[in-house]
């Protein structure tokens, strides 16, 4: 879009500054195809000879360029608009804002040996069943397009999903308590911003899940980190002031780790003392390899203390980004009040497509099929893993990670895991160490992470001998 601004010259004139100056800024880049005079010239409200004249001007100066037939185009040019130079931009962070992006996985090239966390294989997906249920839901009158959706989420989702959690997970709930949101992340910050003030302390596991902390962070919470054992978190070490503690118990990143029933009932017996709220995050139970898991803390909690979350985003793929939270009736209106806020609502047709999917059965049966292949995948990295001298697998019974602490052999220490890593990298094996997984300076258990959900197959047992050879 252009403005001609009349001046020296008349309005032909008038036309070739405000299109050389589109040009020179960008805004009409090289190749960008113009209108046709009579088309620009009634957008201008000028006659149809002022922009012919400023176009042949603009040709004959090399910013312009014509095809027969097809139109007149912008050339490649080498014109820089000069643009007034500040000593300072105007603009800033609020003061004490520190935070900058992290790299995303989708941001960078696969590395051929891929064992990073957190990456489902979308190979797994049924996309054409998916695309045949969002099609259906994106019809003209379907779910009401011309209206704003129920911040909550779609009714039919909430109740869908109240029922796969209930005989996947065995989580007692209702349409009711269900939020949905776009993924746990926005799960965490609904409930952050509704429960935590600036200046709260709230608890965290160590080693533990960097956006979470992250995000406490940067609402201004005091976020504290508490040790994690054999048995899940330590709840003696809690701090009392603590407002919220944020948990992994059903597999706990990154160590992969359950835990145990007592110290379940001990978190919830500590939550109900200080009158604190629990954040259960529940982010991969579907894939379950062993053992019939635990109680979740939500089904345990008879006092209305945890918030349970959820995603579809390690079950089914992240770009669905997709996720919900169980919220207490004390607490429904005030998050969905956050959710309407922050974002207003979700994408209706989607969340109508998922419930559909849901519903269907067709979750459960793409959920059983990945299952059996991460399962030969974890059984052959374990196996890998527990054959290399220094490495003891942290026993986990789910998810789509798997840790390795090294151990001291020899009268040696044990060797550097950054190094280690950066080892592996240069020769196209992507791992992870649990230094990642604390704030800097931090001491942690010397460990290294594989996910199993995104790496091939077939070069599994070659990206586990080049890692033995950094070891």
């Amino acid at each position: 879009m252009i403005e001609v601004e009349s001046g020296n010259g008349g309005t032909t004139a008038a036309v070739y500054r405000a299109l050389r100056s589109a040009i020179a800024d960008g805004r009409a880049p090289a190749g960008h195809r113009l209108p046709a005079t009579r088309v620009l010239a009634a957008d201008l409200g000028v006659s149809r000879g002022s922009v012919a004249g400023a176009y042949e001007r603009l040709a004959a100066e090399g910013y312009l360029t014509s095809k027969v037939g097809s139109g007149t185009f912008v050339a490649v040019t080498h014109l820089v608009a000069q643009r007034p130079i500040h000593e300072a931009d105007p603009l800033r962070p609020r003061a004490g804002w520190t935070l900058t992006p992290l790299p995303a996985s989708g941001q960078v090239a696969a590395p051929r040996y891929d064992f990073r966390t957190g990456i489902p294989d979308p190979s797994l997906f049924p996309f054409d069943t998916w695309r045949r249920l969002v099609s259906a839901e994106l019809r003209l009158r379907a779910n009401n397009p011309g209206t704003y959706g129920d911040p909550s989420g779609h009714p039919a989702l909430r109740s869908a999903v109240a029922r796969y959690i209930g005989y996947s997970r065995s989580v007692r709930t209702t349409a009711d308590e269900v939020v949905v949101t776009n993924g746990t992340q926005h799960a965490l910050d609904l409930i952050a911003r509704v429960l935590v003030r600036p200046g709260d302390v709230v608890a965290v596991e160590e080693p533990g899940y960097p956006p979470a902390r992250r995000l406490f962070e940067s609402l201004g919470a005091r976020v504290a980190g508490v040790p994690v054992d054999e048995e899940g978190l330590v709840v003696g070490e809690l701090p009392a002031a603590a407002r919220l503690v944020y948990v992994t118990p059903s597999h706990q990143f990154p160590l992969g780790r359950v835990m145990s029933l007592a110290r379940r009932h001990e978190l919830l017996d500590w939550a109900g003392r200080r009158r604190a709220a629990i954040v259960e995050d529940d982010y991969d139970s579907e894939f379950r390899f062993s053992a019939r898991p635990l109680e979740p803390l939500r089904t345990l909690d008879g006092g209305g203390r945890v918030l349970y979350a959820g995603t579809f985003s390690k079950c089914m793929i992240p770009a669905l980004r997709t996720g919900f939270v169980l919220v207490p009736p004390g607490l429904r209106p005030a998050l969905i009040a956050a959710r309407q806020l922050s974002d207003g609502y979700g994408q209706t047709a989607v969340q109508a497509a998922l419930a559909r999917f849901i519903e269907d059965g067709e979750l459960a049966r793409h959920v059983r099929r990945a299952r059996r292949a991460y399962a030969d995948r974890r059984t052959r990295i374990v196996s890998g893993l527990a054959a290399m001298p220094g490495l003891e697998v942290v026993p986990s019974a789910a998810g789509l990670h798997v840790t390795a602490l090294l151990r001291p052999g020899g009268g040696s220490a044990s060797p550097d895991p950054a190094r280690i890593v950066a080892a592996a990298g240069r020769a196209g094996v992507a791992i992870d160490h649990l230094g990642s997984y604390v704030p800097p300076g931090v001491p942690v258990e010397r460990g290294l992470v594989l996910g199993f959900g995104a790496v091939n197959p077939d070069v599994i047992d070659e990206g586990l001998s080049h890692l033995a050879r950094m070891l």
